[in-house]
This record gives structure tokens, C-alpha cells and sequence, in this order.
């Protein structure tokens, strides 16, 4: 049985097909009938310049392993693995004071911008308000109208599931993908019955603007380990955080291979029991890791006055030098090639620079905007492959 992962493969007008071998995708291109060509999430795909032989497809089954703060998501076929995404959600961070007695929000998360926004609107309404005046006499807001009437979803959940949802969508353009397999988690699952946890919530939500792509199916999160065993995928359960295939993207194999495999009972005339019914193979493939750039949108004004009383600029994604926070750029320090994306500036008289951060956000320096090349504009996506 071959081994070798796959390239995703579309028609001359954009129609996904069935995916390639690596070996095959190099011919097609090398004799002319296919181009290769990356899609935002940072996918090798060819394009055929002629018309497909024909367009019968077998079951491409995706996987998605929620957690809190990170997803595997995985692409499996009956006899290879496509791609794996190991996805850094936006709703929440880890805070950088870990472990300490005062711990406090991420301020670059979703939660953690939302309390800071919602404290600064605190502090400019009660800026407003004539405390010489008479209690009833002062500027308080009137009473708004009972609008309340939509089940909305928090913002940090929202953009966890956005993102998610993103990854299938562009998937879905390259891959005809046949099935999605959602994990069931803190909900709704054989043992805790109906629950709630900060995972759970937006699920439904999820499932509803999923099935637009493709048919959904929920597996218990209790079978999800039987199934990794079964195939022979090593869990890390110290440490999730880490970037690795251990870590979620293998339990999302599991679950994109529950369709094509079975643990079944039966029973005969002596004997009765469990078995495993059914075919998948789990080859090595491309792992891809996604985050989010960690921007700060423009603000009104700075927390601390400056001298003078003056009330700096904060945030911003505009620089003066052409670029775009979140543009993948490239630039050299020492003879050594770095390729980033623009996270800051600096504009003065004695210094004019822009700052490049890693697919983490951690600041790789501080740059010469003359020495800096554009590759892409930014898609509000990190992507390290």
C-alpha cells in the first residue's frame, strides 16, 4: 500500500478532485499540465491546465479535536492523511504570569481586549457625568429598549469558532471533502450527559454553520481514545500547548477515521464479542501551524498622559512606510534571512523602524523599513509550516 501523503489537486475552473501523489503532482508540472499554488492557509495544491479524465471522488473525511485554547484539525482519506492543523484560538491566551499568585488576562486575547475596552468605557462615561449637580439632574444615560432577544454567542468563543470555520472553508475549496466529524466535548457526551464549559459553548452554532460545508457527525469525545489506540497515534496529555502533532492533530486523525473503521460486536453459535471492522491507513503529511497576528486596532487615546499632558496614539495597523500590521515580510540581520510579519512601528525623527515577529508573536527585532521586502499581504493569518 503506498505510503506517500497527498497533494490536493482542482480542475482548470477551481473544482477540487481527488488528491495526488507527491511523485505525480512533480510530473504534472514539470510537463506543463498542472501549476502549484498555495492557498492563505499556506496549502500546496496543483491546478490542472487541461480537462480532468474524470471527476469520481472517495470519502475525504475531516476531523476537528476542539479544546479551549487550541484544535486539531485533520483531513483523512481511506488509505492517506492529507494535511494536519494544529490552530492557536484567539478567544483565549495564556497568560504570561502563569503560575503566579496574580494572574491576570492576556490583554492580546479576545476576553482579555474586552475588559480592557470595557474599563475604558467605564472611565470616559464617568467623565461625563456633573457631580455638582443634583443626583437626578446629572447626564446618566436614559433606559434603552429590551433588545436583548438573540442568543448571542461571547466574543471570545465567536472568533475561536470563526477561525475553525475558516480552515474548512478554505479546505473545502481544494479538498471535496465528503464528511466533517466533530467531537463532542464537554457536553452532551455518554458520561456527563448535558453540560456546559467555556469549549461546549457555540458548538451547536458551529455544527449549524459547518453543515453549509459538508454533512455533520458527532463522535463522543469517550470513544476518541479507542480509536487513537487502535491506529497506533501517541496522546501528549502533559503539555498542549505544544506545537506538535501529539497533541490535538492526532486524536483529529481518530476521529476523521471513525468513519472508515468500526469496533463492532458480534455474536456466533460459541461466541460473542468486539471487533474492529473496517480499513484506514494514517501516513506521514504536512502539519501546519495557525495563529492569529495579535494586533491592537486603533485606540482613542493612551491609558498614562505623556509630558504636557499629551495623550500618545496607541495602536493602529496603517504604517507610514507602505506596510500593513500582519504583512508576511522579509528581511536579513547579519547575513541571516528572517521572514516575519509586521506587528509595529516607530516614526521619529531619530528613529524609523518597523518591528517583525515569529508565527508566535514573540519580536524577532526591529528593522530598517528600506532593508524590509513585502511577500504577501497580510490574511489575518501566521502560518509555519
Amino acid at each position: 500500500m503506498n505510503q506517500a501523503s497527498r497533494v490536493p489537486v482542482v480542475d482548470e475552473r477551481g473544482k477540487p478532485l481527488m488528491p495526488t501523489t507527491p511523485a505525480r503532482a512533480r510530473k504534472w508540472i514539470v510537463l506543463g499540465k498542472a501549476t502549484g499554488k498555495r492557498n492563505k492557509l499556506g496549502v500546496f495544491y496543483v491546478q490542472l491546465t487541461d480537462q480532468p479524465s474524470g471527476y469520481k471522488t472517495q470519502p475525504i473525511i475531516a476531523g476537528t479535536d476542539r479544546g479551549k485554547c487550541f484544535t486539531g484539525i485533520a483531513f483523512q482519506t481511506k488509505l492517506a492523511t492529507v494535511i494536519l492543523f494544529h490552530v492557536c484560538l484567539p478567544g483565549f491566551y495564556k497568560s504570561k504570569n502563569l503560575g503566579k499568585k496574580n494572574q491576570t488576562l492576556d490583554r492580546q486575547s479576545v476576553t482579555g481586549k474586552m475588559d480592557k475596552r470595557s474599563e475604558l468605557r467605564r472611565t470616559r462615561r464617568g467623565q461625563r457625568i456633573d457631580r455638582s449637580k443634583a443626583f437626578s439632574q446629572r447626564n446618566h444615560r436614559e433606559k434603552r429598549f429590551n433588545n436583548r432577544r438573540k442568543k448571542k454567542i461571547p466574543p471570545s468563543i465567536l472568533s475561536n469558532r470563526l477561525m475553525e470555520l475558516r480552515i474548512l472553508r478554505e479546505m473545502s475549496s481544494i479538498l471535496p471533502i465528503t464528511e466533517i466529524r466533530d467531537e463532542a466535548c464537554g457536553g452532551d457526551t455518554k458520561k456527563n450527559g448535558k453540560g456546559i464549559s467555556p469549549v461546549a459553548v457555540g458548538q451547536e452554532w458551529f455544527r449549524s454553520e459547518a453543515s453549509k460545508i459538508a454533512p455533520i457527525v458527532t463522535v463522543d469525545s469517550f470513544d476518541t481514545g479507542k480509536y487513537r489506540d487502535h491506529l497506533g497515534l501517541v496522546k501528549d496529555k502533559n503539555n498542549k500547548s505544544k506545537q506538535t502533532p501529539e497533541t490535538h492533530a492526532n486524536d483529529a486523525i481518530s476521529i476523521a477515521a471513525s468513519h472508515f473503521i468500526q469496533y463492532r460486536s458480534f455474536n456466533t453459535s460459541s461466541t460473542h464479542g468486539h471487533e474492529w471492522v473496517g480499513e484506514c491507513t494514517v501516513t506521514l503529511s504536512p502539519f501546519i501551524v495557525l495563529t492569529r497576528p495579535k494586533l491592537f486596532r486603533r485606540k482613542l487615546y493612551q491609558e498614562n498622559y505623556s509630558k504636557g499632558g499629551v495623550l500618545k496614539r496607541l495602536g493602529g495597523t496603517i504604517t507610514p512606510f507602505g506596510f500593513r500590521s500582519g504583512d508576511y515580510v522579509q528581511t536579513s540581520r547579519k547575513g541571516e534571512i528572517i521572514r516575519g510579519w509586521i506587528g509595529g512601528w516607530t516614526d521619529t525623527k531619530k528613529q524609523k523602524n518597523v518591528s517583525v515577529y515569529d508565527h508566535n508573536w514573540s519580536r524577532v527585532g526591529q528593522f530598517d523599513p528600506k532593508n524590509v521586502r513585502l511577500l504577501k499581504r497580510s490574511s489575518r493569518l501566521c502560518v509555519n509550516r
